[in-house]
């Protein structure tokens, strides 16, 4: 007889998910997504002023900041039909850039490698076969067994004291945890590195965008970073040189210690290869921005369906009718009213409250559908879409991750791997690799153009009596985010934001058809019911952001309700 689960919430995410799978013969056989919050901030931007929707929608989350501030600004410039300077595209390239090297850090260590990783396991891990696992893997300097048992005298200590800290809480010592000591101490040692790193990235952001989290430095038209080689009081090239330095040093971590760590764990764990793949049909958008019109990217997009490669399309511009003319929300299992399917354009929010129905409504997060079809996003979806379209450094690197897992799995394993829980993590950690690469591409871009005399950061924007209307996309750590808006005479008459997790953590469509958590979690293995760690790999190899995703407010700021999260 089928068991029922609920994880009600999710942890180590933003924003407030529950999760409920039947589980019978070990597996599960059905799930349901469920965001917990209303998001509401599309109410919140009626009647403004274009100009100042990205300031507003940045609080849509407190991780995910950046992110909606460039989708923003996009949306109002494509619906004016505004180019920015060139200098502006580099800056906000590099913006994208290090602020997706954090994110995806911080994703790995902090938020889903303790589903992989036993802390208490490290204890037993012998340093100097810890030290020779870790440099079989990369040259970092730090793989010294002197660290790894300086590391191990640390844990034990916390063990010691009963007071994990972030260790706390974790299902150690759970049957479907299957790393070697060693590799859990290797993991445990680079998890405490990776807090500086993420600093690292968070300082260099900082510098070039003036805050963060909540960058200051854009604006419909360009940026307003000041461009001044010799100024003290702009961006010169002290704080130039400085931005460098960091994300050299961060993309240094990531190729050394973050990738090779997570292709440690994709073949430590090889049996878990085959679970988790759920939606195949996969979407990106193009991103890293090459010149003024937005038309040449250094990152692709398009769709593949049913997991063909050979079904790939592109998506080649910032104004590519492909992407504008087939995306739909579909509301049927959704708490609002109604049960339409509508082009954000056209869409309303109008909240409809239930109690959780298994058939009925039972999320406050849509579900978005291209050409009818769920899809997955993410940066697998971008990797397997560049793949497909003979993108030749992301076919390189891709290649190259596959063989380090193939040489320490002992088996040999292509693409195909990367519809998984497991591929996912490959994937990110690819695409931070390259991302590393890209924002000192970038940099040299933006260095090279200001060496000609180009200072030029901004356009001002003309708003024309009457209705324009834009979209404006992103690919950000989670995968594709769109914003769409409609403006009237010059101010907001609707707006409305399609996020990564809407598109992966949506509920059922009119058709019944499931979301990619959903679609996902079917076939996984549930060793123990009670500890469902397995259901959290696969859900947290999602990157789940669910504040993005869903929101609540009150008008006269009382306190709603308090969750005390375990």
């Amino acid at each position: 007889m089928a068991q029922r689960i609920t994880i009600d919430p999710i942890t180590r995410i933003e924003g407030h998910l529950r999760i409920d799978a039947e589980v019978d013969g070990g597996q599960v056989t059905k799930a349901w997504s469920s965001g917990q919050m209303w998001r509401g901030i599309e109410t919140i931007l009626k009647g403004r002023d274009p100009r100042d929707a990205w300031l507003f929608t940045q609080r849509i989350c407190g991780v995910c900041t950046t992110v909606h501030a460039l989708a923003s600004v996009r949306a109002v410039e494509n619906a004016l039909k505004l180019e920015i300077p060139l200098n502006a595209q580099y800056i906000r390239n590099i913006v994208m850039a290090i602020h997706a090297l954090q994110d995806h850090i911080v994703h790995f260590y902090v938020l889903s490698a303790l589903d992989w990783v036993d802390v208490v396991s490290a204890l037993s891990a012998d340093p100097k076969k810890t030290a020779a696992l870790a440099n079989s893997l990369s040259e970092w300097p730090n793989n010294s067994a002197k660290r790894f048992a300086a590391v191990q005298g640390k844990v034990k200590a916390l063990v010691e004291s009963g007071q994990l800290g972030p260790f706390a809480n974790g299902y150690w010592g759970h049957p479907a945890m299957k790393l070697p000591p060693e590799a859990n101490l290797m993991a445990v040692s680079h998890y405490l590195e990776s807090l500086d790193y993420q600093r690292k990235a968070t300082q260099a952001l900082g510098i070039i965008s003036g805050k963060n989290p909540h960058i200051q430095n854009l604006s419909v038209g360009g940026v307003t970073t000041a461009l001044n080689p010799d100024s003290d009081s702009a961006l010169n090239m002290e704080r130039l040189y400085w931005i460098k330095q960091l994300i050299q040093e961060v993309r240094g971590f990531i190729q050394q210690v973050y990738l090779p760590d997570v292709v440690a764990v994709g073949a430590l764990y090889k049996d878990w290869l085959p679970y988790g793949a759920g939606v195949t049909n996969y979407l990106a958008v193009p991103d890293m921005v090459l010149n003024a019109k937005a038309t040449e990217f250094d990152l692709p997009g398009g769709t593949i369906m049913n997991g063909d490669l050979g079904t790939v399309k592109g998506i080649t511009s910032f104004n590519d009718d492909y992407f504008r003319d087939n995306v739909v929300e579909n509301i049927a299992h959704a708490w609002y009213k109604g049960d339409w399917s509508k082009h954000p354009y056209e869409e309303d929010d109008v909240p409809n409250y239930t109690e959780f129905q298994d058939d009925g409504k039972y999320s406050w997060i849509k579900a978005p559908r291209f050409q009818g079809q769920p899809m997955q996003v993410g940066p697998l979806s971008q990797m397997l879409v560049g793949y497909a379209q003979g993108h030749k450094p992301i076919i390189e690197n891709v290649n190259n991750a596959l063989s380090l897992v193939s040489s320490v799995a002992g088996v040999t394993v292509g693409p195909e791997v990367l519809h998984s829980t497991l591929g996912r993590h490959v994937a990110r950690a690819v695409r931070a690799s390259m991302l590393g690469d890209l924002a000192l591409k970038h940099w040299d871009l933006l260095v090279d153009n200001i060496g000609k005399g180009d200072l030029e950061i901004f356009n001002k924007p003309v708003f024309p009596q009457g209705e324009q209307q834009g979209y404006g996309i992103h690919e950000a750590p989670r995968g594709v985010l769109s914003h769409w808006v409609v403006i009237q005479d010059g101010k907001i008459k609707n707006y409305q934001c399609v996020v990564p997790s809407t598109w992966n953590a949506g509920p059922r469509d009119e058709k019944g058809v499931a979301g990619p958590y959903e679609a996902s979690l079917l076939g996984n293995p549930v060793a123990d019911a009670e500890k469902p760690l397995e259901v959290l790999r696969t859900i947290h190899s999602f990157d789940p952001c669910i504040a993005c995703a869903v929101h609540t407010v009150d008008a006269n700021g009382v306190e709603l309700s308090k969750v005390k999260a375990l």
